[in-house]
């Protein structure tokens, strides 16, 4: 199945080996009463086929969002963005990408939190080192 073929209007990318990202996702999962989201760790073996427009160090950098109808791919928090604006439950804080400096901001937060992501929330339990960096 191609992305353009998916049956769910997003498909979400995450890194399927951080326990926060995981934990972020199942809430997502949890908000998308419509059914609009597909979930894939970016692990999953056909990743690189169906998205092969998506560099592998962009997937392994953040969150990789892909609208089925057209392609459109946004990643990091502009993907936060476009998913909260997609889920109903996300709309009512959607609107706070609209203030002035809180794009960049989100932005930056976002990249801090994908730097840290194994420190946060994995432990010496997780199948990727606590001190692992994205490639």
């Amino acid at each position: 199945m191609s992305a353009a073929t998916s049956p769910r209007a997003y498909t979400v990318i995450y890194d399927g080996d951080c326990a926060v990202c995981g934990k972020l996702v199942a809430l997502l999962a949890k908000w998308d009463h419509e059914g609009k989201l597909e979930i894939v760790p970016a692990q999953a073996v056909d990743v690189r086929t169906r998205f092969p427009w998506i560099p592998a160090g962009a997937m392994a950098e953040s969150m990789q969002v892909v609208r089925a109808s057209d392609r459109a791919t946004w990643q990091g928090a502009a993907g936060v963005e476009q998913l909260l604006g997609a889920l109903p439950r996300g709309r009512w804080i959607s609107w706070m990408f609209a203030v002035p400096l809180v794009r960049r901001l989100a932005e930056r937060g976002y990249r801090w939190f994908a730097r840290n992501r194994y420190r946060l929330g994995c432990g010496r339990h997780c199948r990727v080192h606590r001190d692992a960096r994205p490639g």
